[in-house]
Formats: structure tokens, C-alpha cells, sequence
């Protein structure tokens, strides 16, 4: 910049002083907009003779705002709400009268910082990259509406900093806030996966919807019942849902999600293969606010498998107590979840095991350390036509009711069998039929 007493000058002299003493929100700033961010007020700083540098670091900025959908100031309460440091994990754990004032002055001086950052907005930086670049008009300014459905539980306390004139004030605030409703991941996503010893967000989770589910209400119940004690804090039992294939055991235990995620229920889902860390990932979720379904997908055990030994860990405990807010839900296509040989059978052969017998109850007996087994039943005709009813109901498809079920029928016949699935699939693919070809004839195309 030409002058070192501008006023442009100063200011951005100031904030960058400002974003470098941050005490425990450092990573606010550590993403790539809170990058581009600060590279763009080194740039306004230090900018060459023509403002060259300064219109790219501009670009970059604005483009990292448009590829997040958020303006400058939404992105940074944001940030601030969802962000994993010590204060906000010990607000988790700890009462706020309890939390050492030494952490509640640096997280009170952090948020006046982060206010100064936040006044910083789009619109002003456009008009010093203006002055530094010698443009004839300001660069274009980013800027987007805020949804404040998808904000859901952070929009009150997203309203409130943006009226208070010193944010600091609102550190009590915030600590209940991270009690209530957590930060990091867990905040950002409502569906997870566990992958290479870590957690990841799943942004587009099944969208399938208890309504959509129809034939098996019993078992329904029960699991709405389990989950609703889990979200008052109560004792909730694992599940086990064993059954047919297809008669939409996993399709319920997905559309848990979609009932419950606004009540801070999260859906965990742990591949077979990644069983053998099941210990390891319920202590790390011993202590968030939020109540997690482990989900383990078709569920099955050869002998001697580690994922074995892990989930019965799980299931039975050890001497450390079971998190209360954690249970599994496992589905599975076998009764017995432990494959069972007919040469393991105990016979009396030398250097066989004594007591072969118990060895091999405990395998059989393994789905029984789930308090809870719900059985699906295959689907019979009068249950797959009631599914591809309601189905179609759902769909819009307007079909004489002799002719929708021929179809169906036919369909059944044709491909799967009889189940849940098989009627998803005929009326995803009549749907598309009537769409397209605006005909009712599904059974001359299947």
C-alpha cells in the first residue's frame, strides 16, 4: 500500500495483529477460507505497484466463499461454533463455573478478536482492494442468503453474537451452547462413517423415511421405542435386526436418522472389516453431547475373527462402564452370527478340545448378547402388495389398483422374489416408465 499512514494501512495492520494473538480458536482460520482471508490482508498490505497480487489473493477469496456457499460473516460464527479446541471440549464435560478462568478470559479475549475479523466484511475489503488496485468500481462482492432452516440449532445463537456489541459477553453462551450440541464433526454431520481410524462426515445421507416403511410394524416399534430411550437418556439396549433379505432391516435402521437428527441422535456407520476398533471408537464417544447408533451392516463372523472378540467387548462390557450414550444396531441375514461347521461338531477325537461343546454355545449363543433381537419374516404376497400400495401412494402413481398389482406381481416373479426391496425397485422403475414413456405397461419391458 503507498502510504504507511493510510487508513486502509493501519486497519489491516491491526487485524492481522489481531489473528495472529488468537489464544484457542487459532483454527478458526485454518480452513481454506480463513486462509485466503489472511493472504488477502497480507496482499492489501504488501501489495506490488499495479495491486497484481492483491486482485488474485481477492479471487481466491471470493471464490473459496462461493465454493462454500456462505458470506464472510456466516462462515465465521459458524467456525466458531462447530470449532474443536480446549475450551469448547472442556464446556462439553464441565460446568461453566467449574472451567478455569484462565480459559474463560482467553476464550472472552479470542471472541473480541474474532469480532474485529468479523467486521471485516466483504464489502470493505472490496473497496481496499479498490484503492491498492486503482480499479474505476470495487471488485464484484460476494454475498448469499442465509438459510436459517439449515442453521437449525445454530441460528438463535448465530442471531445473537450478530447483535452483541462485544461478544465476549457471550462466552456462558457459548460453553452451554458446545454442552448441548458438541463441536467438530459430530456438530457438522448427522450421518458418519468410520474409516481408516478415523471419523468421516457423510453429507448426503439416505434420504428414506419411516412413512415410506410399511409391513413391519411391530419390529418398527420396538426400535422406535429402543431409540427413544437412548435420546432421553436412558438404559437403550443393542439391537440386533435379523431376517430376510431385503425386507428393509437396514432401511429402518436408516431412517432412524431422518426422525431423530434434529434430537442430536447420530448414525455411525462401522464397516466388519473396521470392527476390531469398536472399543477404541466408543471411548472417543463417551464424552460428546450427542447419543450414537453404531450401525454394522449385514453382520456375520468366520472363526477366530478380532471383530468378534471387539464386538462382544461391546456388547458384554469389561471393566470399564458402557457410555450411555452409545448402542449398536446390527443387521444381519443369519440367526446364528458365528459361521458354524459341521467338522467342528464335538466328537471324541485325540487332542480335540474337552469341553468342544461350550465352545461352540458361546458361537451360537453370541446373537443372545444383544438385548434386544427383532426378526423380519420374508415377505409374503399380501405384505409385498401392501409395501408396493403404499409405495406407489408416495410416488404419485395414479394406477388402476388390479393393474398396479399384476405388475408387481410379475415384477416379483421376474427378478427377486417377494420383499421390501424388490417392491422399491418395481416402483422406482414404473415411475421412470410413466415419466418417460407415459405408458402402464412395466411387465413388457422387465
Amino acid at each position: 500500500m503507498s502510504s504507511a499512514s493510510s487508513s486502509p494501512y493501519t486497519k489491516v495492520q491491526f487485524l492481522q495483529r489481531q489473528a495472529a494473538s488468537l489464544l484457542v480458536y487459532q483454527s478458526v482460520l485454518q480452513g481454506e477460507v480463513g486462509k485466503t482471508f489472511i493472504e488477502l490482508l497480507q496482499a492489501i498490505r504488501y501489495s506490488d505497484a499495479d495491486g497484481r497480487d492483491c486482485l488474485q489473493a481477492y479471487g481466491n477469496y471470493f471464490q473459496s466463499l462461493a465454493a462454500k456457499q456462505q458470506n464472510w460473516e456466516e462462515y465465521l460464527i459458524t467456525q466458531i461454533l462447530r470449532d474443536e479446541n480446549p475450551f469448547s471440549k472442556l464446556a462439553q464435560q464441565t460446568d461453566f463455573m467449574d472451567l478455569s478462568p484462565a480459559l474463560i478470559a482467553a476464550c472472552e479475549h479470542d471472541l473480541q478478536v474474532l469480532q474485529n475479523l468479523y467486521e471485516c466484511s466483504s464489502a470493505v475489503l472490496s473497496e481496499w482492494v479498490q484503492a491498492v488496485a486503482h480499479l474505476p468500481i470495487s471488485p464484484v462482492v460476494w454475498y448469499q442468503e442465509v438459510d436459517g432452516v439449515s442453521k437449525g440449532h445454530e441460528l438463535p445463537l448465530m442471531e445473537k453474537l450478530q447483535q452483541l456489541e462485544n461478544w465476549a459477553d457471550a462466552v456462558e453462551d457459548l460453553a452451554a451452547y458446545y454442552r448441548e450440541f458438541g463441536t467438530g464433526l459430530f456438530a457438522k454431520y448427522q450421518a458418519l462413517r468410520w474409516q481408516k481410524g478415523k471419523f468421516i462426515g457423510i453429507q448426503y445421507p439416505d434420504a428414506v423415511k419411516l412413512s415410506e416403511l410399511v409391513g413391519y410394524e411391530s419390529q418398527r416399534d420396538s426400535l422406535l421405542k429402543n431409540t427413544e430411550f437412548l435420546l432421553s437418556g436412558q438404559v437403550a439396549l443393542h439391537v440386533l435386526l435379523y431376517g430376510s433379505r431385503g425386507s428393509g432391516k437396514s432401511s429402518l435402521v436408516k431412517a432412524l436418522l431422518n426422525e431423530y437428527g434434529k434430537r442430536n441422535l447420530r448414525l455411525l456407520e462401522v464397516a466388519k472389516s473396521d470392527l476390531k476398533d469398536l472399543p477404541e471408537i466408543v471411548e472417543q464417544l463417551r464424552f460428546v453431547p450427542q447419543k450414537f447408533i453404531i450401525f454394522v451392516d449385514d453382520l456375520s463372523f468366520e472363526e477366530d475373527d478380532d471383530a468378534f472378540k471387539a464386538l462382544k467387548v461391546v456388547l458384554e462390557g469389561n471393566l470399564t462402564s458402557r457410555p450411555a450414550n452409545v448402542v449398536v444396531y446390527a443387521t444381519s441375514n443369519r440367526r446364528h452370527l458365528v459361521r458354524e461347521f459341521f467338522a467342528e461338531r464335538p466328537s471324541p477325537k485325540d487332542k480335540d478340545e474337552i469341553q468342544a461343546w461350550d465352545t461352540m454355545q458361546e458361537k451360537l449363543s453370541f446373537s443372545d448378547r444383544f438385548g434386544l433381537t427383532l426378526t423380519f419374516e420374508g415377505a409374503d404376497q399380501n405384505i409385498y402388495l401392501q409395501i408396493v400400495t403404499h409405495l406407489a401412494t408416495i410416488a404419485g402413481i395414479n394406477m388402476n389398483q388390479e393393474d398396479l398389482q399384476f405388475q408387481a406381481l410379475q415384477w416379483a416373479t421376474r427378478h427377486n422374489g417377494r420383499s421390501g426391496r424388490t417392491a422399491r425397485q418395481f416402483i422406482d422403475f414404473l415411475k421412470a416408465e410413466l415419466m418417460i414413456f407415459g405408458c402402464q405397461s412395466s411387465e413388457d419391458n422387465t
